[in-house]
């Protein structure tokens, strides 16, 4: 594989493909396309009874990159090496990459990133130090990227944490598809969010 750039990951995703590292100090990264592919309908998230309650009562604030990837990155078993970190941080500082964070007081507790190029999202990776705090984080995430104008949020792959949710899971062919139409317009992560986890829950409420 050619030295990755900021702007050779970009052409990745928008035929595609993503990168991964083996683990945290192997050097090496692959590209990867699955034959089947995890996307999150954007009218489809599903919010259970609990989690309803959790976000109602929520002391969490929603702000939005600083130490998502260090986070996400900060577990025994991590593909993000030192390179992924440092390219991802390129695209945060070129307008491509945007992640929301999880504050409960002064402490990260959670958080999602991903890339934004046209109308998709391509969801990189999440986690979570207190009960519920990656599933208030994608329920967030969501909302707001139905207020910007997306219609792609892709999950890489399906597990059974985000099909509890509402994701589901495509063939390669569909999702090729998807991301042809989402790359012809633009979209604008940063369009006004909700103001709290409260508001998301209440218009996710209202919608369904």
């Amino acid at each position: 594989m050619p030295d990755l750039t900021p702007e050779l990951l970009l052409h990745g995703y928008s035929i595609g493909i993503f990168p991964m590292a083996e683990h945290r100090d192997d050097p090496e990264i692959f590209w990867v396309d699955p034959r089947r592919r995890g996307v999150f309908p954007l009218d489809g998230f599903h919010i259970s009874r609990s989690l309803s309650r959790a976000m109602r009562r929520t002391r969490f604030t929603i702000t939005a990159f600083n130490d998502v990837v260090a986070g996400c990155a900060d577990r025994a078993d991590t593909w993000i090496n030192a390179e992924i970190f440092s390219l991802y941080a390129q695209l945060h500082t070129l307008g491509h990459a945007h992640a929301l964070e999880v504050w409960e007081d002064d402490m990260l507790v959670g958080g999602v990133y991903g890339v934004t190029l046209g109308r998709a999202f391509f969801g990189e990776s999440m986690f979570s130090r207190r009960d519920n705090a990656s599933k208030i984080a994608l329920a967030c995430l969501v909302d707001r990227l139905n207020r910007g104008g997306f219609t792609l949020f892709d999950t890489q792959f399906l597990t059974p944490h985000l099909a509890s949710l509402g994701a589901q899971e495509i063939t390669r062919a569909a999702y090729h598809a998807r991301l042809e139409m989402a790359l012809m317009k633009t979209a604008d992560f940063t369009a006004p969010a909700a103001a709290s986890a409260q508001e998301v829950v209440q218009r996710m409420t209202q919608m369904s």
